[in-house]
């Protein structure tokens, strides 16, 4: 889990500079419809894998876990949400300021919810027995 969300982190950056690299709009739009659908992408199919096959079988091996993985359901939903802000401000070519805004509002969020699963999940994750494709569960990184 800690390997794929340092590899989203990375995406991350790398979407930054783009928007950072776009002197107009249209150049940081550019990237960012690049750069976005790979980090967009990846993000959801992280969230949903985790949502679809790790979450449940954490909750049946740990049900004192249950109020945490709702919670971090519902960061996956606020989650997908910004990334739907994200990509409609990319489509009509929002400037790179509104874009900046965007990015930095799923960095924050995205940041935290990762220290916080990371905080309380690893140590289950060492015990759990969970016969699946490690891509269905934690996404294509």
């Amino acid at each position: 889990m800690r390997r794929v969300h340092d590899r989203l982190r990375e995406a991350l950056e790398v979407t930054r500079a783009a928007l950072a690299d776009g002197e107009a709009a249209a150049p940081a739009t550019r990237d960012l419809l690049l750069f976005c659908h790979g980090f967009c992408a990846a993000l959801t199919a992280h969230h949903e894998g985790e949502d679809r096959e790790l979450f449940p079988a954490i909750a049946a091996a740990h049900p004192q876990l249950r109020d945490t993985l709702r919670y971090l359901k519902q960061d996956h939903s606020m989650i997908a949400h910004l990334i739907g802000g994200l990509q409609a401000a990319v489509e009509r070519a929002a400037s790179p300021a509104e874009l900046d805004r965007h990015v930095e509002g799923i960095a924050a969020i995205m940041e935290s919810h990762f220290r916080y699963e990371e905080r309380q999940l690893l140590a289950v994750l060492d015990t759990l027995a969970l016969d699946a494709d490690p891509h269905a569960v934690l996404g294509p990184l």
